[in-house]
């Protein structure tokens, strides 16, 4: 079994310099709206925000294929 990586938001933005803390945060606020929350990308635990980079490139690549 290969070990899930979950980063929070802050980790995120500092591993991918190409969103901002701000942006990250409107995305996953509207998650529900823009289909980040069908992807499986946003994982709650209690307060504490945690992201799949993995899942979460896989959603962005559908964004692009989208329009």
């Amino acid at each position: 079994m290969t070990a899930l990586i979950y980063l929070t938001v802050n980790q995120f933005v500092e591993k991918q310099p190409a969103f901002t803390r701000g942006g990250l945060r409107s995305l996953i606020f509207n998650e529900n709206q823009n289909g980040l929350a069908k992807s499986g990308a946003i994982v709650r635990i209690g307060r504490k925000v945690l992201i799949n980079p993995d899942k979460f490139q896989v959603w962005i690549e559908s964004q692009n294929k989208a329009a």
